[in-house]
């Protein structure tokens, strides 16, 4: 956070009427107004890497997800609908201008309901690889994000917890149990070894690769509540993917990371191929798919351009030519 006030970012918090705190990051700038809303076990703080070079276009607003960060921490929160009604809320009396909003990963699926019930204020949407269909339970259990994260964190809220997450989540993970499975036991230990010695700070394991250990950066402030809601699907709180996808009638881009798939049929990857092109289908000609060229769900970390080049489309698209 040092580092990004330095740079001209703000953090601070405002209060709702019905009294829910939200904690976001602002760069001021004198571009049109961009919302960033970041995914599981994130924070506003992980769109660093790329707020600078978008603040050359944008006012950014960068917000904690409920169960997140610093924002309000309260089970009953932990819902679409909620999450996307408090940032509509927020768009008309924080930011009060027309807004792009840009989600990643189940922040997608936030992005996509603003998108769609928003109103006037929303006057575009970026969509960074959300998980369409299988967080509604369509292949759920097949499905990497539920066998990978959602999966080892029921288990491990049930457990008695005698390790840290990052220890027990490395003894669990589903890429660990298909690559590197020998390794991954010393690997917990030594997570387990630093938790211990760093009592209260984020478990750093410096010969592994920041696409695993990104994971760990801000699990301190994250409720695992939260990622229950996904567990048993109670998150979209009756709120069907396909018929919020139909209301989205703004310009959007969907930006999807390759499909990848193990031998044993699992995706690793957020949506399938055939997943984002119904999702697209579904919200029709005013959505575009850009696809990478590989799997990594991170685009905004790790293909940079396609995210930036995304967003910016908006200058001259969805600010521009949709006024």
């Amino acid at each position: 956070m040092k580092k990004l006030a330095k740079l001209g970012v703000v953090e601070k918090q405002v209060t709702l009427p019905n009294g829910n705190v939200i904690n976001y990051g602002e760069l001021p700038g004198e571009g049109p107004a961009l919302l960033l809303i970041h995914g599981q076990m994130g924070s506003w703080e992980d769109y660093a890497s790329v707020m600078i070079k978008l603040h050359e276009n944008w006012h950014i607003y960068a917000i904690d997800v409920y169960g997140h960060g610093e924002s309000a921490h309260e089970e009953e929160l932990y819902y679409l609908d909620t999450n996307g009604n408090d940032m509509i809320w927020f768009i008309e009396n924080v930011i009060k201008q027309k807004t792009v909003v840009s989600g990643h990963s189940n922040g997608a699926l936030t992005a996509a309901y603003i998108g769609a019930y928003g109103g006037e204020m929303i006057k575009g949407v970026v969509l960074e690889d959300p998980p369409v269909f299988s967080t509604q339970g369509e292949n759920w259990e097949n499905s990497f994000a539920y066998l990978d994260t959602y999966k080892p964190l029921h288990d491990y809220i049930s457990s008695e917890q005698t390790e840290c997450w990052p220890a027990y989540y490395l003894r669990h993970c589903y890429w660990g149990k298909l690559f590197m499975k020998d390794s991954m036991p010393g690997i917990a230990d030594y997570a387990q070894r630093y938790s211990e010695k760093h009592p209260g700070e984020e478990v750093k394991i410096f010969f592994m690769p920041s696409s695993v250990t990104c994971v760990f950066h801000y699990v301190n402030q994250y409720d695992m509540m939260y990622g229950e809601h996904f567990y048993d699907l109670t998150w979209n709180n009756g709120i069907k993917h396909e018929q919020m996808l139909s209301d989205i009638k703004i310009p959007c881009i969907y930006l999807h990371a390759k499909e990848e798939v193990a031998n044993n049929g699992v995706y690793l990857c957020a949506a399938s191929r055939k997943q984002a092109e119904r999702a697209v289908a579904l919200i029709g000609d005013n959505c575009r798919l850009i696809e990478t060229e590989n799997s990594n769900h991170n685009i905004h970390g790790t293909h940079t351009q396609i995210y930036l080049n995304a967003i910016n489309i908006f200058l001259k698209e969805g600010i521009e030519e949709y006024d």
